[in-house]
């Protein structure tokens, strides 16, 4: 059985103590990101959509460099969307984030009727390849 290990960036400690999860599992050379949302450390939501959605971004940026990655190294992305409308602010944030046109990664958008707390409009989850 490959190793197992839990990462918890600074941060999000809380979030490990409070719901009991690991905002990412590295398993071998692959790294699984719990999905992220545009909220701050204290968990609070943020205001305003493209405001959240770069807060997701960073703390998928936070938990990728935790783990010694990079947004360069993921190879699939799942988006979840309360609005699918939002869809093309999204991307527009997104492409600040993923940039590298060598290693797009997969990406698929899933429209949601909810995420786990009130206020979010969208969540991330990523699959990453170490270097």
């Amino acid at each position: 059985m490959q190793n197992r290990v839990s990462v918890v960036p600074a941060g999000m400690k809380n979030l490990h103590e409070k719901f009991r999860y690991s905002p990412a599992v590295r398993s071998g050379d692959l790294l699984f990101l719990a999905g992220q949302v545009g909220r701050d450390e204290d968990l609070n939501v943020i205001e305003g959509k493209e405001a959240q959605f770069t807060q997701a971004f960073e703390n998928l940026k936070k938990v990728l460099a935790a783990a010694g990655a990079t947004m360069d190294d993921v190879v699939d992305m799942v988006s979840y969307h309360t609005d699918m409308r939002d869809l093309g602010l999204f991307i527009q944030v997104r492409d600040r984030y993923v940039t590298n046109a060598e290693r797009y990664p997969a990406w698929t958008a899933l429209g949601v009727t909810a995420l786990a707390m009130p206020g979010l409009f969208a969540e991330i989850r990523c699959t990453a390849r170490l270097p």
